[in-house]
């Protein structure tokens, strides 16, 4: 608990260090998932449902004691056309004239059920078993949140360099346009290729624009996941993301897939859900089995038509009682029998969710594994493909201001440089999430 209270107040008070005045917060990607952990509200329901499942396991153990109840009744009686009769009530024999008449009784009772099949005691062990499900729910849910607060993050970080690209082009588009109006001024340039100029320096314009608006668009969605209200801004911290980061050596896929048994919360939870169905099985079979109880009390009774005191009253009436009830089963109307071919059909169904929960674990790995794979073969292609499209826009550039070139080469050749260099950013992040994201599946190192 010490510790969880150290993490906590670690990531607020850097969230605190990091806020500007102008209502910004700037977040690394272990506060944005430390701050989710505790404020993200799908989370929170998660592990409310688990303190509930907790307090099932400890009523389910309550019902194998006995109830025990107290209980009192107080009465008016009114005899309107009683004329000197012989009349008894609650044993008591009265010739008075007496037509209002107070009654009351007192008891205390117990039940207890000594064996109904064992039913009782396997839903002790089942309320255990869903209250592991319900932890391990958690686990699942801040493993999902985990998984997609990287992703916006690592997306955020592709684009804020993909922004830095457009700007380079944007001003190599503005060097170039000043570069044709200083060549219309002597006539060697028509004013159609300077206004494609123009046209190719607002298109690089509105390229960083759109840029900036998808890189808000997924702040705001890292901002709904971390359960942030209000107008606070998020800025995120940029960390050096290096070619060596996307060119790490791809882990084996049949060792990832083996570690991801072993580790991922979600395949245990229907692990327990086929353990939790063979006891739905018994407790069905239980209908068939008879059940033994135990009832036993006391009580006594008062009544104003007797001349004895109250206490005495209490006192002579008092009586005890116990016993047991012996029931047996013997027609229930096809109940039981359908209880237990409904509980051996969701047996299978949890060993069906289990064998599809492994192949979708599987699927997903595999994609992260190709994603890698691929992306980093296309990392090692458009790094030359970027080094040869710079060097042969370079000498374009040269060329059309020498009067070599026209217009349609020159803006053709920025096109492929710009294209080059954004296929670079892609597959360079893409390779590094693809990474991270094995590494999360096999819990091997921090995201």
């Amino acid at each position: 608990m010490y510790k969880r209270f150290i993490l906590i107040a670690s990531v607020c008070l850097s969230i605190a260090l990091n806020t500007t005045a102008q209502g910004k917060v700037t977040l690394s990607l272990e506060d944005c998932i430390s701050y989710a952990k505790e404020h993200n509200m799908t989370l929170k329901r998660a592990k409310l449902n688990a303190q509930s499942a907790e307090e099932d396991v400890k009523g389910a153990k309550a019902a194998l004691l006995p109830s025990v109840s107290a209980s009192t009744n107080q009465s008016l009686g009114y005899r309107p056309w009683q004329d000197n009769a012989i009349t008894v009530t609650n044993g008591i024999v009265d010739d008075k004239e007496v037509k209002w008449y107070y009654n009351g009784t007192y008891g205390i009772n117990a039940n207890w059920t000594l064996w109904d099949g064992n039913k009782n005691r396997n839903t002790i062990k089942q309320n255990k078993l869903t209250a592991k499900q319900k932890d391990l729910e958690v686990e699942v849910t801040a493993n999902s949140i985990e998984e997609q607060i990287t992703q916006l993050y690592i997306q955020i970080l592709y684009l804020e360099e993909a922004v830095k690209v457009s700007q380079q082009s944007l001003e190599t588009s503005k060097k170039n346009e000043e570069r044709g109006k200083q060549m219309l001024e002597v006539g060697k340039m028509s004013k159609a290729d300077v206004a494609q100029l123009t046209a190719q320096r607002a298109t690089d314009e509105f390229s960083i624009v759109q840029s900036q608006t998808n890189i808000r668009k997924y702040k705001l969605q890292l901002k709904e996941l971390l359960e942030m209200v209000g107008p606070t801004e998020i800025d995120i911290v940029v960390p050096a993301t290096t070619d060596e980061q996307a060119m790490e050596e791809v882990p084996a896929l049949q060792a990832v897939y083996e570690n991801a048994l072993a580790a991922r919360p979600e395949l245990a939870e229907a692990k327990l859900q086929i353990e939790s169905s063979e006891l739905s099985v018994k407790m069905a079979k239980a209908g068939y089995l008879p059940t033994l109880g135990m009832t036993a009390g006391f009580g006594t009774s008062t009544n104003s038509r007797s001349d004895d005191t109250w206490g005495s009253q209490m006192k002579t009436n008092f009586d005890m009682s116990a016993g047991l009830t012996l029931s047996i089963p013997i027609y229930d109307r096809r109940q039981t029998k359908t209880a237990i071919r409904k509980a051996r059909i969701q047996q299978e169904l949890a060993q069906v969710e289990l064998e599809d929960a492994e192949d979708q674990l599987y699927a997903t790995i595999e994609g992260y594994w190709l994603d890698a794979t691929l992306n980093q073969e296309k990392l090692r292609a458009a790094q030359v493909s970027v080094d040869s499209e710079q060097e042969s826009f370079n000498l374009l550039q040269e060329q059309f201001q020498l009067g070599l070139k026209n217009i349609v080469e020159l803006m053709t050749g920025k096109d492929r440089l710009l294209k080059a260099q954004q296929d670079r950013l892609e597959s360079k992040y893409l390779a590094i999430m693809a990474l991270k994201m094995l590494k999360f599946y096999q819990r091997k190192g921090e995201l």
